[in-house]
């Protein structure tokens, strides 16, 4: 089970990734547009560098020709380094570029996928990722949990390498169904982590058994701080 974050904000990464199990940073135009314009190149070297040495970094392609996208890949690979996932749109175009990238031993993440169809091509095709948009495929009314069971057993039924990375959410539910239902990795904005953990409950939950124990031994003490009184 793989958490990545969606997300190049420098800040949001150093603050998930001292805290949790962080396997990667994705990244889109969209996300990049949010930083406003930006050094692209030396920005994505700084999140890399954020990032443990295994860790996955991913950035699309925005070419809209066989020829731009594979200059766009030569470009990463070149500027950002070899080991970069790039993220491809699995269209007709797409698909041929994801050919020729794995064909020259490159790590493709195969994106803007909606339906099981594409998901199969891609999966053929030797993506190393596949990316269903879950929540916009439920707002288009598909099938998305079904899409992504579906997709898993066929990865599992042909013995591939491929790993789906699903990505778009909404709420921390859909997250929770796209893991449930065979994703193996999630892409994850800031926002919806923050909605996991900052939920009320779980406030009160530590609060109330901070109180049970200052009732008992003071405000303030801790369990090392009664140690060090006892020996004392």
């Amino acid at each position: 089970m793989e958490f990545l974050l969606d997300t190049i904000d420098l800040a949001a990464i150093k603050k998930y990734t001292a805290a949790l199990p962080i396997t990667g940073v994705t990244s889109n135009p969209t996300i990049v547009k949010k930083q406003g314009k930006i050094d692209f190149f030396a920005h994505m070297k700084k999140v890399k560098k954020l990032l443990d040495e295994d860790a996955t970094l991913h950035i699309q392609l925005v070419g809209q020709t066989v020829e731009t996208m594979l200059a766009d890949a030569a470009a990463i690979f070149e500027q950002v380094g070899p080991e970069t996932y790039v993220k491809v749109p699995t269209t007709l175009t797409g698909l041929k570029v994801i050919k020729q990238l794995k064909a020259a031993g490159h790590n493709v993440t195969a994106t803007a996928i909606y339906t099981k169809f594409q998901g199969l091509l891609a999966i053929a095709a030797g993506a190393d990722y596949i990316a269903p948009y879950y929540n916009r495929m439920q707002n288009m009314d598909l099938a998305a949990a079904q899409v992504i069971t579906e997709l898993a057993q066929a990865i599992e039924k042909e013995h591939a390498d491929t790993k789906i990375l699903a990505a778009s959410f909404h709420n921390v539910d859909q997250v929770v169904t796209a893991l449930a239902h065979g994703a193996q990795a999630v892409t994850l904005g800031p926002e919806i982590i923050a909605a996991g953990l900052d939920h009320p409950a779980i406030h009160q939950a530590v609060t109330n058994f901070t109180a049970d124990w200052e009732s008992l031994f003071g405000k303030g003490q801790t369990v090392a701080g009664l140690l060090h009184s006892t020996v004392k």
